[in-house]
């Protein structure tokens, strides 16, 4: 019987040592994704469950800053009125906890903070809301002094104002609870989350992502020394908050603050569409350990949130502000509500799949009765996003002095 010769090829010491770490490696992470996948983690959920998880589920789903405002009650889906046409078994496929299918509503607080105010007051209130049948996103921008009666007359400083539910509203529920029951029983709106942030910690967070390019269309003086002027720049997180806090310069005072928001939204979507879902994770995982945000939705919701924004054209992305009027009330500067006009305008872009809301089911309170309305001028304000950026919808007007105020 005839050998075969068979030829044995030498490996080197220094290969077969680089070969054998490497095996090393591989078995390690393997490992470690069988351990990160294992449902080894148990914890008891609010209602006393126990759940067990994975550890990669366990940071996917756990909220890091939701201790700083904590959970919130959100109203029972069984309880929604849905139109006659609407599927109510339908399921879009978001995966997030929605009470609504098909759209995903997050309340937005911007406080201002002690150096600059009481620290407990919500000057800057957006309700977002995301609609997947239409890939839109609306935006009902609330005056800060929008007229609301029964939600904030708890002490320390009972007023009629919107932007003190927070500090001075039912003392039986968490303050952002407050907040949210307010929205929820004035506009119709079921609230999913919410995110609560602060002037200084804005200025952290356009830093952290790099500045906000934007195309000034006015030169605004906050303070002697402290100039935006007019042109194209990027701003970073100190000039943006002259942007969103100035005020007094305007004719419209507040009003035209509001304005100047949306120049700034308008630049901020740009900048956000310009990100990779990535570099949104990176930053928002800074944000989150710095604490710049109070928020109940976890990495795993902003991920599932950021790539939902990612198919909406600025063209979709619609604001509105809430209709009213300029009111003295009681030696307070309010704005009085037009409710009609409001209705309107949550039934049609709000409340697309609920029944219409009448006006004895919203808690929205006119001061100044329809009749006697001095201007109807703010009725009507949606504007989209691309046009705002295109600058087809125009800038907030200035006083003549406006360099000698102040925000």
């Amino acid at each position: 019987m005839q050998k075969r010769n068979v030829h044995r090829q030498q490996t080197s010491p220094v290969l077969s040592h680089c070969l054998e770490v490497l095996a090393a490696v591989l078995t390690l992470l393997l490992i470690l994704l069988m351990v990160l996948n294992a449902p080894i983690i148990s914890y008891r959920e609010a209602d006393n469950t126990v759940t067990q998880m994975s550890v990669t589920k366990y940071f996917k789903v756990k909220k890091p800053v939701e201790y700083l405002e904590g959970a919130i009650s959100r109203q029972d889906p069984s309880e929604i009125e849905y139109a006659p046409e609407v599927d109510v078994d339908h399921n879009d496929g978001l995966d997030l906890d929605q009470t609504i299918e098909g759209q995903f509503t997050i309340l937005f607080l911007g406080f201002d903070t002690p150096t600059n105010g009481s620290g407990n007051l919500h000057d800057v209130n957006y309700l977002i809301q995301f609609d997947l049948y239409t890939a839109s996103m609306n935006i009902l921008q609330i005056p800060r002094d929008t007229f609301v009666p029964d939600y904030a007359q708890y002490s320390p400083a009972p007023t009629y104002k919107f932007n003190s539910i927070y500090m001075c509203g039912d003392p039986d529920v968490s303050p952002i609870q407050r907040v949210v029951n307010a929205v929820q029983e004035s506009f119709g709106v079921p609230v999913d989350a919410y995110v609560t942030t602060t002037c200084d910690n804005v200025v952290k967070i356009v830093d952290i992502i790099g500045g906000i390019p934007i195309d000034m269309p006015y030169t605004l003086e906050f303070e002697p020394g402290k100039v935006i002027y007019e042109g194209e720049q990027t701003l970073d997180g100190q000039q943006s908050e002259w942007l969103l806090r100035f005020r007094k310069g305007y004719q419209l005072a507040d009003i035209g603050r509001i304005q100047a928001q949306r120049l700034f939204l308008a630049a901020a979507m740009k900048k956000a569409i310009s990100m990779g879902t990535f570099e949104i994770m990176q930053a928002m995982d800074r944000i989150y350990k710095d604490e710049l945000i109070a928020t109940d939705l976890s990495l795993e919701d902003i991920s599932r949130i950021a790539d939902l924004a990612g198919t909406i054209e600025m063209e979709n992305v619609n604001m509105f502000m809430l209709p009213g009027e300029s009111a003295r009330i009681n030696g307070q500067d309010c704005w009085s509500v037009h409710k009609a006009a409001a209705l309107e305008i949550l039934n049609t872009k709000f409340r697309t799949q609920q029944l219409p809301l009448r006006p004895d089911q919203s808690t929205m309170a006119e001061f100044v009765p329809e009749g006697e309305y001095k201007t109807t001028t703010f009725d009507d304000t949606e504007e989209n996003l691309q046009d705002i950026d295109d600058g087809k919808t125009g800038a907030p007007a200035l006083t003549k002095d406006y360099r000698n105020t102040h925000s």
